[in-house]
């Protein structure tokens, strides 16, 4: 049940933390880490890779790079395979998410063949092994690819069964001294219940990270917004498939939901 309601203007009025309305831009982030779900890897698709959509990410990403910005991506692998998904058939959870962190990697070579193609010098890494294809993920080589005006994209999740790639999204912008976490979706931001199935869903401007977890706001797991909440690191919610749309998050303009602590 909601227990918001909408304005003409498109805010919506809360109690508590979460006071949903239009705040002020943000100051342009120089680095940021865009969290990529596998999902947007299939376009239109329930599973695989359609090329067409790879190529809008990476038309995206080459947008923003080119103004300045120091962008590193964590892909997820939705599209290939789901660890709880296949835990629930009953194969080992923990070999369950292995497989799940190789899916991620089968993105990022096709996110980085195609921004090569765009003329972006593009470094894959992982936290699992396999030299031929990628490098290990060393935070301070991370960074300096980033420096030198490189894409990294992280693939492999955290190395580890049970951890999120919303949470790798965190870990690593944290790792690299990323100034925020850019969540591209197939919403428009996070809204008080599913638009897709309720059409009079509120969407939010802004967010409180503690009115996140408190109301179950399920765009992001709980582990990723704590560890943001914990350190100060703001998440902004958009919708991945709008042209332009990383680069106005990189610019600050008000685009999507963003999360960050109160009155920020």
């Amino acid at each position: 049940m909601r227990d918001g309601t909408a304005h003409e203007d498109g805010t919506a009025a809360m109690t508590g933390a979460a006071t949903a309305v239009a705040g002020e831009a943000h100051p342009r982030w120089h680095r940021v880490v865009v969290k990529l779900s596998g999902e947007a890897f299939a376009g239109g698709d329930e599973l695989g890779i359609s090329p067409d959509a790879v190529f809008h990410i990476a038309r995206e990403i080459t947008v923003a790079v080119r103004e300045g910005a120091q962008l590193a991506a964590v892909v997820g692998g939705g599209n290939m395979f789901r660890g709880p998904v296949l835990a629930q058939r009953g194969i080992d959870r923990a070999r369950a998410d292995y497989m799940g962190m190789l899916g991620t990697v089968i993105n990022c070579l096709a996110l980085q063949d195609v921004l090569e193609k765009l003329g972006l010098e593009t470094r894959v890494q992982t936290a699992i092994t396999m030299g031929q294809v990628a490098e290990p993920y060393i935070p301070r080589r991370a960074i300096r690819h980033l420096e030198k005006g490189r894409v990294v994209i992280f693939g492999a999740g955290l190395g580890a069964p049970f951890f999120s790639t919303d949470t790798s999204a965190a870990q690593r912008a944290l790792e690299i001294g990323a100034e925020a976490v850019l969540k591209g979706t197939q919403v428009d931001g996070v809204y008080d219940a599913d638009p897709r199935e309720m059409p009079g869903a509120v969407r939010f401007h802004k967010l409180d990270y503690n009115e996140v977890i408190r109301r179950e706001l399920r765009f992001m797991d709980a582990t990723a917004v704590s560890l943001c909440r914990d350190n100060d690191l703001p998440i902004v919610v958009f919708d991945l498939m709008e042209e332009g749309n990383i680069a106005r998050a990189v610019r600050g303009e008000r685009i999507g939901t963003l999360i960050c602590r109160r009155g920020c």
